[in-house]
């Protein structure tokens, strides 16, 4: 049997549409489950509206998700990445880097200060960012997992709060 490109199913990224809300909570529900409500990440979001929001669609389909929320880290206004979300069966499709790559993009096109998340460094390093140990949310996190994308501004230090 021989393979056909033209047999795969058609993934792109596209910005998320209002329509697109009930999917996108699904995959990060079945993603993360309800504990994802006690982490702190979730604390900011709350509080807050998001400036940007990608979905990766698969035929239409969406099969995954990831958002950017304004916040301000000390005195520097800044972007706060997450949660990423890909369906179980994708996740070995690249479309997490695919979708990180999206707001880096939307990031650098804004002009913003750098995007902070809470993730590894192994995974996140090959896109920019660095640990950022003296940014502070407001709650109980692991600060080796604080990390930075540096665009316009090389670190930050202080307390993280949502604009909004």
């Amino acid at each position: 049997m021989t393979h056909s490109a033209a047999l795969d199913p058609i993934v792109r990224i596209d910005a998320e549409t209002a329509a697109d809300a009930a999917a996108v909570e699904a995959v990060v529900l079945a993603a993360f489950g309800p504990g994802r409500f006690a982490k702190t990440a979730e604390r900011l979001r709350e509080k807050t509206v998001a400036v940007a929001a990608f979905v990766a669609r698969e035929d239409n389909r969406v099969i995954g998700s990831v958002r950017l929320w304004p916040i301000r880290v000390g005195d520097t206004d800044a972007l706060f990445l997450g949660p990423i979300a890909v369906e179980a069966g994708s996740r070995r499709a690249g479309l997490g880097a695919d979708l990180v790559a999206a707001c880096v993009d939307h990031a650098r096109a804004e002009s913003a200060a750098g995007v902070l998340l809470v993730g590894d460094t192994p995974y996140f390093a090959r896109f920019g960012f660095v640990p950022s140990p003296d940014a502070e949310l407001p709650g109980p996190v692991d600060r080796r997992r604080l990390l930075w994308l540096p665009l316009a501004t090389p670190s930050v230090s202080g307390p993280v709060r949502p604009i909004g």
